[in-house]
């Protein structure tokens, strides 16, 4: 299966598509000049002067451009009609439309904003898009994700959700559209909403990403399908926890915002642990943690480790997916620096989840660690200092951990930090061997935005093995390139 086009807005999030298309066209074996660099920690080389045939390949595949905009529909237009021509109809269309105008995230911040209309904002119907794209292409199958909030979304009066289903499967000649996770019933003019919803923790996935997933075929292959009783993803009976994501990432401290050093960290989080031990609105048992912290001799000293550590704890399954023996180095595991009251925050989160085997609500922090917010007991911000919990999966990496740490706390109170862009990636199901472009920031971005890339392995697995029933009984479909839309 070959990638054609890649659309992508985000200028480090291209270099980072361009790079990882580039090493596609060696298959299993990566240039060794890659594996040097990442294991030596230097500069990548001029792969358009070692490789200049495969990096122009890349070059062409990933665009940077923002759907939308004008013109750029007229620029990808040509490769739409080319694939469509060159493969008959045999190709699949991948896409997520931004997704800020549904989220309730996105959608809280809307209703701050003076002068704020719904129905104005252009963000609503940029799905549109996808579908003006699906009705050039017109490829055998599609895959369109959005976050949850896309179902209970509203514009003029009524749900999202409906009309875009409408449009996807009034695309073209017409589109099936299937839940990947619920039996699929024809006879529906549309499947119950709640059964496009993915939930990837039921799927191998570290992490309890729940996203809206619409898979649509086009009708004249939906006609050759025996779609049956079972799902076409199913559900695992085991989950895969935090702890088990994150063996064998070396252990290594937070930093101090302001004058970090070793003594000086050190110091502040013993003083944190000392305070938490002797606060009369702390229970016991998190007071003796707190003490043990204070006077121990465990608290890792570095803030970058490029060297694992030999306790790999992962399900046989992600092992392969995320480990490559030519790897020697842990790519993107630099630590933050905080300010010395959120080490403190930290360290009383993180034992408390140790205790309890929850993250702690804002209300359960004694008194001198309360941030000195005006709305910190409006409840909206009850969860604002989240570990996560080394049991269970983690909760939703989100882009949001580009703005700070707080939700994305490390399970183990004497790192007394938040998750390095390697161990979100790790919860993502990045390999480990994925370079991200940019500063850190831009990686974080880059990895809370993803489609955790082994739940999209999966997807095109059953995707590729429904579709490969109708090869066979399909015939080659005669399309017009030139065919106006």
């Amino acid at each position: 299966m070959k990638i054609h086009l890649s659309v992508e807005m985000e200028a480090n999030a291209v270099q980072t598509l361009r790079l990882r298309s580039f090493l596609r066209r060696f298959g299993d074996e990566f240039p060794a000049e890659y594996y040097a660099a990442l294991n030596e920690g230097v500069e990548f080389p001029n792969w358009s002067e070692l490789y200049p045939e495969e990096w122009k390949h890349a070059q062409q595949e990933v665009r940077q451009l923002v759907l939308g905009d004008p013109g750029v529909f007229d620029e990808i237009a040509g490769v739409l009609d080319k694939v469509r021509a060159d493969f008959q109809g045999n190709s699949i269309l991948i896409g997520g439309p931004p997704c800020q105008a549904y989220s309730l995230a996105g959608r809280s911040r809307n209703k701050g904003k003076e002068n704020y209309v719904l129905e104005n904002d252009h963000r609503h119907y940029l799905y549109k898009e996808y579908v003006n794209i699906l009705e050039r292409l017109e490829p055998a199958a599609f895959v369109m994700e959005n976050v949850k909030g896309m179902l209970s979304s509203k514009v003029d009066g009524g749900g999202i959700f409906h009309r875009v289903l409408d449009d996807l499967a009034g695309a073209g000649q017409g589109y099936t559209l299937i839940p990947l996770t619920a039996p699929t019933h024809l006879g529906l003019r549309h499947p119950p909403a709640r059964d496009f919803i993915l939930r990837a923790e039921d799927h191998g996935i570290p992490q309890a990403r729940h996203r809206v997933i619409v898979v649509g075929v086009r009708k004249d292959v939906a006609e050759k399908l025996d779609f049956g009783e079972e799902p076409l993803l199913l559900r695992r009976d085991s989950r895969t926890t935090v702890k088990e994501t994150l063996s064998g990432i070396p252990r290594v401290r937070s930093g101090l915002s302001r004058g970090d050093r070793l003594e000086a960290w050190t110091g502040s989080v013993r003083e944190q642990a000392r305070e938490i031990s002797q606060a009369q609105d702390v229970p016991e048992e998190l007071r003796k943690r707190a003490r043990r912290i204070a006077t121990s001799n465990r608290l890792p000293s570095k803030r970058e480790a490029r060297c694992y550590a030999n306790n790999h704890e992962l399900p046989k399954d992600l092992k392969e997916w995320l480990l490559d023996g030519k790897l020697d180095a842990v790519l993107h595991h630099q630590t933050r620096g905080h300010i010395p009251g959120d080490l403190g925050r930290y360290l009383f989160s993180s034992i408390f989840a140790e205790e309890h085997q929850r993250a702690p609500k804002l209300s359960e922090f004694p008194e001198f660690l309360q941030p000195d917010h005006k709305n910190r007991k409006s409840g909206h911000f009850a969860d604002r200092f989240r570990t996560q919990v080394g049991n269970r999966p983690s909760t939703t990496v989100t882009s949001h951990i580009s703005k700070d740490g707080h939700y994305f706390i490390h399970p183990d109170p004497t790192q007394c930090r938040s998750l390095t862009v390697r161990e979100a990636a790790r919860l993502q199901t990045f390999p480990d061997n994925y370079f991200f472009y940019g500063g850190r920031t831009a990686q974080y971005h880059q990895v809370g935005n993803a489609v955790p890339p082994y739940l999209a392995f999966q997807i095109a697995s059953a995707v590729s093995g429904m579709l490969s029933q109708a090869v066979k009984k399909c015939p080659p479909r005669k399309t017009d390139a030139s065919k106006p839309k």
